[in-house]
């Protein structure tokens, strides 16, 4: 039943992506680890305090999204079973960020294509946290091809990892680690003692889906235009570069797919941020390539799913569907 509802949750994740009249769980833990936030720095002000508090944090926040879902489904399940399928599938669905990550792509590919830079910085600037006002062509399309490559391990392949694993509850727990890190898990000094436990424990978290999208990668690497070779050595030559222990893989993967470089230089508030470099400049980064980097997206996607089913059906003996 488990891989039914998955399955349906990403037919709901292509159908409705993430319309902003409903309300999603996401926000929801935004709204609690802001509030969580302010009582952790009333009562914690040195460093070693607020990185206790950073675990406190953690454990609150993602132990509490556990424990809530869970309840929900069983309080689902004692009113209906089909009371709880509803609301699980409708949970996973809120976990997956499939179809948002194609809209975001797409939002600034049209206006590129046209040759409309500055809507393109403009659009560019709602998924990324570096400078956009000046970027040219090449460096918006870098920037959504990095931004669809590294999401595609936070948002899809993670929350399906999990999902496979534990259901909606384990999904949403994984949601609020990947939603803590985005919110306080940084290095400047605001968030440095703070943030580092949420930090720490998202590498933790993505450190096996992200190794098996490096895998699937390679599946998918024939069938692009770099090639398995290009694509397996500029991952075991590039990934380590990445600041991320997780991000690094699948950056690499995508610019040896592509034949294009990502990293470089970027602007953050005006201070130059030196990023090393992923993969060789064999073609120019061009609007194309964000087409490309969605393709790859949909395909790691689709493997991911399958290799979900079958080690589901494998180690739980389960029929496939």
């Amino acid at each position: 039943m488990l891989v039914r509802l998955i399955i349906a949750a990403l037919v709901l994740d292509l159908l409705l992506g993430d319309p902003r009249s409903l309300p999603h769980t996401v926000v929801l833990m935004g709204k609690a680890i802001t509030w969580c936030e302010k009582r952790i720095r009333h009562f914690c002000s040195s460093s070693r305090s607020l990185r206790w508090g950073g675990a406190l944090l953690v454990l609150v926040i993602v132990g509490g999204t556990y424990l809530l879902v869970w309840g929900l489904l069983r309080r689902c399940f004692a009113i209906h079973p089909w009371v709880a399928i509803g609301a699980e599938t409708w949970l996973l669905y809120t976990s997956l960020a499939v179809k948002s990550l194609h809209q975001h792509a797409v939002a600034v590919a049209v206006p590129l294509a046209q040759q409309d830079l500055p809507t393109a910085r403009v659009k560019v600037g709602m998924i990324v946290g570096r400078d956009t006002d000046r970027l040219d062509e090449g460096e918006v399309t870098r920037a959504v091809v990095e931004t669809v490559a590294e999401n595609t391990i936070d948002g899809i392949i993670s929350p399906l990892f999990y999902a496979f694993l534990g259901g909606a509850p384990l999904a949403l727990a994984y949601k609020a680690v990947n939603t803590l890190d985005s919110m306080v898990g940084y290095k400047e000094a605001h968030y440095r003692d703070l943030g580092m436990v949420a930090a720490r424990f998202d590498d933790l978290v993505n450190w096996l889906p992200a190794r098996l999208t490096g895998l699937l990668m390679l599946f998918l690497a024939p069938f692009t235009p770099g090639g398995f070779s290009r694509v397996l050595s500029v991952m075991k030559r590039d990934a380590r570069k990445h600041p991320s222990p997780n991000g690094g893989i699948i950056e690499a993967g995508v610019a040896g797919a592509l034949r294009v470089q990502l990293g470089g230089l970027n602007y953050y508030f005006g201070q130059p941020s030196r990023r090393a470099t992923m993969g060789d400049p064999l073609e120019p980064l061009q609007v194309a390539h964000i087409y490309r980097t969605l393709a790859l997206m949909y395909g790691l996607t689709f493997l991911a799913v399958v290799l979900g089913v079958l080690l589901y059906s494998l180690f739980l003996q389960q029929p496939l569907i």
